[in-house]
């Protein structure tokens, strides 16, 4: 037997080490992928940074703007009297013209001026009181001021109108007789009677809005119908007659419950004009408001923290519950609150349904080809088209083509034998289309071949053109004239509102839907597919229990983008629908619902608080506060519809079966 030599392990061949810094140099940087982490990580950062930096801007001016300031009293060299809040302080080099208004003291701001190197600052003071002053804000620069102060009883007057009051509580009277001597109780008798004045300025308020408003619907109503029985069977028909005979009714009725409403509100109003806030400015002038006109009124520097808290909260909630005022840069946003939130969901309710079901079929059913290749670049492309394109395409089809035909009908309809004879026409090519429809799908026999994709073709045009004279013949009826035109020259829905506001950002964030969903269902394997037709399931039942479950997150993903981008436009709406102010929410008791109404919505609101107020300072606050709560709203929506995502993903899984 022979044997096998061994050789010890200390005999046997080591490999020559390399040197250590050859060691080095051979796992270089770009092998080990380090700068591909620092530069990914540091991209992610910057990102992080930016996003944090417009939040945190937007987050610190929007909660800020309620919080209230102090109120500081200056005298100038001049001899003039300015009291209000410090909105702003900025460093700046006086020009050579900068002490012209001064006279003579002049000489003693220069040596000032002069003193502090040529540098001042100046600050912008909210005075308020427009109705005195006509002016909202002025610049006090610190080389001309005299003295400054902060008077204790110094209030702020917010109002119903003109805009906030800045003075010195003087006195509270009660049927025209004085009934505080002091500051202390001027204030004590303001509390005592405010809110009570407050509850019956808002009751007068209902009954001017609704109550009247809905004695106007009736009696219009009534009038509608009067006309409407006019053009249908002509003045002095039984219709006519009876229609008529009810408007009589209608508009006795409506004069007394007018007398009887207007008596509620003089009744409120004398009890309301019971009650004046004496207050005095800065430089003397003494001024009377009705009680019943003031919304909020503080001594600002008697307040501690719980006060300005208070104080907070009381202009916080105003801001979310109440409706604008002042030209939107007072009061709250409600309706603009309401409309952007209903508008959003009629929006979803529109565009998911229908952007899944073109989805589905692009991906599941229909067959690769020219046409399926010219649907998608075209979607894609629409995902491009600006939003301005969208609102103009809103305007002429939906307001002035569907709601136009909607209120009146056919502007030129057909004559009758020419719809009839269409009536024909459309029935040859519906039976045509589903001839060569089946021909086209039903699969041949092996010994026939393959069958020309000419039928599939044929098949496509005949259904177009089956649509398109269906949609024809329903335009130019001769048998339609229309919903509403006994209103016209007043459109109902021929005009800017609501619903075509939200089909037309339907329209807009299609693309955004039908491309999620595709990819969703793309990342389906084909595998579970496959399993489920070699276990008897039929194509939709594989759509339904093992495609669709498995690709929803993605579908919601598409949702929640579709939602984010149409809760934040707003060019197309300022041609479709949204309106600087409109205090009624769009909702209506009887069809069609309030869904021909305009509506305030918060972008149009930013927009407009932004770059269109009159009152530009005064605004600026609230375009931080609108903004922050846009967003608010976004990710409120939004985190709903990723709660719904995490939880189908949980549900389903991809990788399992």
């Amino acid at each position: 037997m022979s044997t096998v030599e061994t050789i010890p392990p200390q005999a046997q061949p080591q490999p020559r080490a390399l040197p250590r810094r050859r060691r080095m140099l051979s796992a270089s940087l770009p092998a080990a992928g380090e700068p591909m982490v620092w530069l990914t990580g540091g991209s992610l950062l910057i990102c992080l940074l930016m996003i944090i930096g417009l939040l945190a801007l937007v987050l610190w001016n929007g909660m800020s703007t309620f919080w209230p300031q102090g109120l500081v009293q200056v005298r100038t060299l001049t001899g003039k009297t300015l009291l209000g809040e410090v909105t702003r302080e900025e460093t700046y080099t006086p020009g050579p013209d900068a002490l012209d208004e001064l006279g003579q003291a002049a000489a003693q701001a220069r040596a000032r001026l002069e003193a502090q190197g040529g540098q001042a600052v100046r600050r912008l003071l909210r005075t308020g009181n427009f109705d005195l002053t006509n002016t909202h804000f002025t610049w006090i620069h610190d080389f001309t001021i005299d003295r400054q102060d902060r008077p204790e009883w110094a209030m702020v007057v917010e109002r119903q109108s003109w805009g906030r009051f800045y003075g010195a509580l003087a006195g509270f009277a009660i049927d025209g007789k004085e009934q505080a001597q002091t500051p202390a109780e001027a204030w004590d008798l303001f509390n005592r009677h405010h809110d009570e004045v407050r509850r019956r300025f808002q009751q007068r308020r209902l009954l001017e809005t609704d109550q009247i408003g809905q004695v106007n619907r009736a009696l219009e109503d009534a009038r509608l119908a009067v006309r409407e029985a006019e053009l249908d069977s002509g003045r002095g028909s039984q219709a006519w007659q009876k229609a008529q005979a009810r408007f009589l009714k209608v508009e006795g009725w409506s004069r007394e419950e007018f007398a009887h409403i207007t008596g509620q509100i003089q009744q409120l109003n004398a009890e309301n004009d019971r009650y004046k806030l004496r207050m005095r400015t800065a430089d003397g002038k003494d001024a009377t408001i009705a009680l019943a006109d003031v919304v909020r009124a503080y001594p600002a520097n008697r307040l501690d923290f719980w006060g300005k808290l208070g104080v907070y909260g009381s202009r916080a909630w105003e801001f979310l519950s109440d409706v604008p005022r002042e030209a939107n840069s007072e009061g709250g946003v409600f309706p603009a609150i309401f409309g952007t939130v209903l508008m959003t969901l009629i929006m979803s309710l529109a565009v998911v349904p229908l952007g899944v079901l073109a989805a589905l079929y692009l991906r599941e059913y229909a067959k690769a080809g020219p046409v399926v290749s010219a649907v998608r670049i075209a979607v894609n492309n629409l995902a491009g088209v600006p939003s301005i394109v969208f609102g103009v395409f809103g305007l002429g089809f939906f307001c002035y083509g569907i709601g136009s035909w909607i209120d009146a009908g056919p502007q030129t309809a057909w004559p009758r034998w020419v719809w009839y004879g269409s009536l024909g026409v459309l029935g040859g090519v519906l039976g045509a289309a589903l001839l060569v429809g089946s021909i086209a799908w039903r699969r041949p026999h092996p010994s026939q071949g393959r069958r020309s994709p000419a039928w599939g073709y044929l098949a496509l045009a005949l259904w177009l053109a089956t649509v398109l004279l269906a949609v024809a013949m329903v335009a130019k009826s001769p048998f339609f004239h229309g919903f509403y035109r006994a209103r016209l020259p007043n459109p109902t829905f021929g005009k800017g509102a609501l619903i075509w506001g939200s089909f037309t950002l339907a329209l807009l964030t299609l693309p955004v839907v039908i491309v999620a969903t595709e990819e969703a269902l793309a990342a389906v394997p084909n595998s579970m597919r496959e399993g489920s037709y070699a276990c008897g399931g039929s194509k939709w039942q594989t759509i339904r229990r093992i495609v669709l479950p498995r690709a929803m997150p993605g579908i919601l993903t598409g949702t929640i983008l579709a939602m984010a981008r149409g809760a934040g436009e707003v060019a197309p709406l300022m041609l479709v629908g949204a309106v600087k102010y409109v205090p009624e929410l769009p909702v209506d008791s009887s069809f069609p619902f309030g869904a021909n109404k305009s509506f305030m919505h918060l972008g149009f609101h930013i927009y407009d608080v932004g770059f269109q107020s009159q009152n530009s300072e005064a605004s600026k606050p609230m375009v931080f506060t609108a903004t922050l709560l846009l967003i608010a709203i976004i990710a409120v929506l939004n985190l709903a519809a990723i709660t719904l995502r995490s939880r189908l993903r949980k549900k389903f899984v991809t990788n399992q079966f």
